[in-house]
């Protein structure tokens, strides 16, 4: 009996634990059908490649990191670019509303440009005196002795003796006065001391004596000892070489006197801007030494020469001086307008962004998307720059704010960079454009556009501290900032290696 009861407890005990297994298996059913799924569905994403985490061109089979140190990240089947491979970019109305972004339907228009060439004041070569005697003699007295004095035309510069010149007038009056006694002689005696006559007065023609010391001369019948030299013209004594009682030759230069009424400006333009230049157009001449104002002269020649070592061409100008303010070798700057002929297809300067190794320009597909297409460039003037290739008329450029939507599509890429779980918190950091830091301002090129600064550590780069060299967005973001300011910078990445400051603060200033 007892063992009876042992085998019905033995029984009952199988059955239950058997009803609770299959009671078990039918609960665990779908939670065990739920992990298979999962765990088979997790299988079925198929990895296609690695990419770079700053969304750049770069991909790879396997895991790598980037030279910042950064892991690339997988793309998985499905998450592959768009079709219009990444370039269109998207930006909410209201971001585009607070980058300040403006836009300009480009057109075919005359390319009138200014040209600016640097230029130097030189004397008018045609108001260049010199007063060389033709005949031997001594300098007797100077009433210009000295360099740079201003003279006025017919004043004396100096008197000379010459034996030659008064044995020429002795001869002269002789002759003339021979052919008065001999009014009763033959006519071939009268023709041979009339031929003397001519023959003397021709002589002192020929040595530049003034036509009034010859009348005198005719008159009275005595020979000067001295001949005066008169200024040929007014101007200034830029060469002396007269001194008093010295011995000069037929030929000598004693004075050179320069009329500086109308000078020349001789501008150096660039090869490739001389063909927009002709002589008759009027420019406008500037010089360091007489700041805001402004001359105005004319194109009088354009030299066909060519510099070979600045590859530039002279063209003269002619200006007016009547105050005598332009002086020779100083410095101009000139500016030439030139009007272009034929109709181009332009845009404005500020929508290229010139990478250095690429210009483009972000063109408006749509409210809030822009497409960055390389063009290609030719001849510039100030506000515009004619298009060869890239654009078609009548196309929208982003002419105000385009380096902000630059900067903002580089940010997107490295955002999309981090989308994984792990890059999620950064993402959420990053989402003003460019990164924060502090430094000091070591140095600015202003030429080059550059800055010199040495950064703190760069938390949201993984940079250590450093010096380095960064591009500035504008000039004036360190206007009024001195080498050796603490500053705070917010930099983007331009272009692969390009860093570029948007925001420069002096610390501790209100800047």
């Amino acid at each position: 009996m007892t063992q009876g009861k042992s085998v019905l407890v033995a029984l009952v005990v199988i059955l239950a634990a058997a009803g609770g297994y299959w009671a078990g298996q039918r609960g665990a059913a779908p939670g065990a059908t739920s992990t298979s799924s999962a765990a088979s569905g997790k299988a079925e994403r198929k990895l296609l490649y690695y990419r770079n985490p700053m969304g750049l061109p770069d991909t790879s089979p396997v895991p790598k990191k980037d030279n910042m140190g950064m892991d690339y990240i997988p793309v998985y089947e499905g998450e592959e670019a768009p079709a219009d491979g990444g370039k269109q970019l998207n930006i909410g109305t209201e971001k585009v509303q607070k980058l300040g972004v403006r836009v300009e339907a480009i057109s075919l228009r005359p390319l009138d440009k200014l040209l600016r060439v640097a230029g130097r004041v030189e004397v008018d070569e045609r108001r260049i005196h010199t007063v060389a005697p033709k005949f031997e003699g001594w300098i007797e007295k100077l009433y210009v002795n000295a360099t740079g004095q201003a003279v006025a035309k017919g004043e004396p510069l100096f008197e000379v003796y010459s034996p030659e010149l008064l044995s020429a007038q002795k001869e002269y009056a002789i002759a003339a006065q021979g052919a008065s006694y001999l009014s009763s002689a033959s006519d071939e005696a009268r023709a041979g001391m009339q031929r003397l006559a001519d023959s003397a007065l021709a002589r002192l023609r020929n040595w530049d004596i003034p036509p009034e010391q010859i009348q005198a001369l005719e008159k009275s019948g005595e020979a000067k000892r001295t001949l005066t030299f008169r200024a040929p013209a007014a101007g200034v004594v830029t060469e002396k070489k007269a001194v008093q009682g010295m011995r000069f030759s037929p030929g000598d230069t004693l004075y050179q006197v320069v009329d500086v009424s109308s000078v020349w400006v001789l501008a150096d333009v660039y090869e490739q801007d001389i063909a927009a230049v002709h002589a008759g157009s009027l420019v406008r001449v500037r010089l360091d030494a007489y700041p805001g104002k402004v001359f105005e002269g004319k194109v009088d020649y354009v030299y066909p020469t060519l510099k070979a070592e600045t590859r530039t061409v002279p063209v003269r100008i002619v200006l007016a001086n009547p105050g005598g303010l332009l002086k020779p070798a100083m410095y101009a700057q000139v500016e030439i307008p030139a009007s272009g002929k034929e109709k181009l297809l332009t845009v404005p300067v500020s929508a290229v962004i010139d990478s250095g190794t690429r210009k483009v320009v972000l063109v408006q597909m749509a409210e809030g998307k822009f497409e960055p297409r390389e063009v290609k460039l030719g001849a510039r003037s100030d506000d515009y720059v004619a298009v060869l290739e890239g654009l078609k008329d009548g196309e929208k450029v982003v002419v105000n704010g385009n380096f902000l939507i630059d900067a903002e599509s580089n940010l997107k890429a490295a955002l999309g960079g981090f989308a994984s779980a792990e890059g999620t918190k950064q993402a959420a950091e990053a989402k003003s454009v460019g990164h924060q830091a502090t430094g000091t301002l070591d140095a600015v090129d202003a030429k080059a556009g550059t800055v010199t600064v040495t950064h703190q550590p760069i938390a949201s780069l993984k940079w250590p501290k450093m010096t380095m060299d960064f591009v500035l967005a504008n000039p004036s973001l360190v206007a009024g900032v001195k080498p050796g300011a603490k500053i705070a910078i917010e930099i983007v990445e331009r272009k692969p290696g390009e860093w570029v400051i948007t925001s420069l603060k002096a610390q501790g200033s209100g800047k």
